[in-house]
C-alpha cells in the first residue's frame, strides 16, 4: 500500500512517527501527540495504526479499516497530524524497524522521531532488531502513567530522548471494557470518533 511522503517546500521536515493498534484511538493519544510535537519542534506527527503487533498476538484487533477510519477521524482538522496505511493490507507482523526503514526512503532528507511510550521503552530488549532504530531515528520516550526512567535498559539510556507529557491515564482496553458494559465514552474519545463506534456498533461483543 503506497503512501505520499510527507514534505513542505525545501525545509528539512522533522516527522514524529507514531503508532499503535488505535483500538481504539482516544483523547490520551492526542494530547500525548501535540504536546510531543510542540516539545521537539515537528512539522508533523504520523499515526500509523499497526497491521500485525508481534507483542499482541493473543488478541484480536479490530478490522484495519475500522482502525484506520477512526484515527482519520479523530485528527482531522489538525494540520499537524497526519495517518499512514503503511502497516496495513499485509497478513506479515508488523515491525517498526521495517516501518521506519520504508518511511526513512520515502522521505528522504527529512528527520524522523519515534514517539513511543516509556511502557514500549522497558520492552525495547525484546524488539526485532532494536539497535536499528537508533540508526532510522531519533527514539523519543513519551511519559505514561505508572512508568519511569529507570525502566530504560542502560544500553539505550543515553539514546533516548525523554518526553514529558501530561498524565492522561486513559486506555484503549478500559474504553472497550466500557462499551461492553453499556457504559459512556464520551470525554474519553473525540466526539466523532465515538459516532463512529456507535454507529459501527464497534466492541459491543
Amino acid at each position: 500500500m503506497t503512501f505520499p511522503p510527507v514534505r513542505s517546500g525545501k525545509k528539512r521536515q522533522r516527522i514524529g512517527i507514531f503508532g499503535g493498534t488505535f483500538d481504539p484511538v482516544h483523547l490520551g493519544h492526542l494530547i500525548a501527540a501535540r504536546e510531543a510535537a510542540e516539545i521537539l519542534h515537528l512539522d508533523r506527527v504520523l499515526f500509523i495504526p499497526a497491521g500485525r503487533p508481534p507483542h499482541k498476538r493473543g488478541r484480536s484487533l479490530s478490522p484495519a479499516a475500522d482502525r484506520l477510519g477512526m484515527v482519520r477521524l479523530a485528527i482531522r482538522g489538525d494540520e499537524r497530524f497526519a495517518c499512514s496505511a503503511i502497516e496495513l493490507g499485509s497478513g506479515d507482523p508488523s515491525y517498526t524497524a521495517d516501518t521506519l526503514r520504508r518511511l526513512r526512503q520515502a522521505n528522504r532528507g527529512s528527520r524522523l522521531f519515534l514517539l513511543i511510550g516509556l511502557d514500549q521503552v522497558a520492552l525495547l530488549a525484546t524488539w526485532k532488531d532494536p539497535d536499528r532504530l537508533f540508526a532510522l531515528a531519533t527514539v523519543c520516550a513519551l511519559s505514561r502513567p505508572g512508568f519511569s526512567s529507570a525502566g530504560i535498559g542502560n544500553q539505550w539510556r543515553d539514546r533516548i530522548i525523554p518526553v514529558p507529557v501530561s498524565a492522561i491515564d486513559i486506555s484503549a482496553s478500559a474504553i472497550r471494557a466500557r462499551i461492553k458494559r453499556g457504559r459512556s465514552i464520551r470525554y474519553l474519545v473525540p466526539p466523532p470518533v465515538e459516532a463512529y463506534i456507535m454507529k459501527t456498533k464497534l466492541y459491543r461483543l
